[in-house]
């Protein structure tokens, strides 16, 4: 549970670093690169021991897989509350094809 709850944090953090900035288009893009790459050292802070206590439990495909998972959810959050933008079905269509590869990553096969 705890790689879960790192993993999501750091999205988060990751999700503001590279969308966040889109409500400020009249920014100059150094300073927009200069804050994101700020918010992403953060991320980094959370994805790091994330990923180092995570592979104890999880293969390394499988700790991606489920980076994925939560950095869609994390997006669409962000994208509906932030930005203000509409989900379209057909994001939810895409997004739920992605889900399912989780079946195949952690199937035992």
């Amino acid at each position: 549970m705890k790689t879960i709850i790192l993993l999501t944090v750091s999205n988060v953090f990751m999700t503001i670093a590279w969308y966040g900035h889109l409500k400020y288009k009249d920014s100059p893009l150094f300073k927009v690169i200069l804050i994101s790459w700020l918010i992403a050292f953060v991320e980094y802070c959370f994805q790091v021991p994330a990923n180092r206590i995570g592979h104890y439990q999880y293969s390394a495909a499988q700790l991606k897989t489920i980076q994925e998972v939560i950095t869609l959810i994390v997006f669409c959050v962000f994208s509906v509350l932030y930005l203000k933008e509409d989900l379209k079905w057909n994001y939810l269509v895409g997004f739920a094809f992605i889900i399912g590869a989780v079946f195949f990553v952690f199937k035992k096969w």
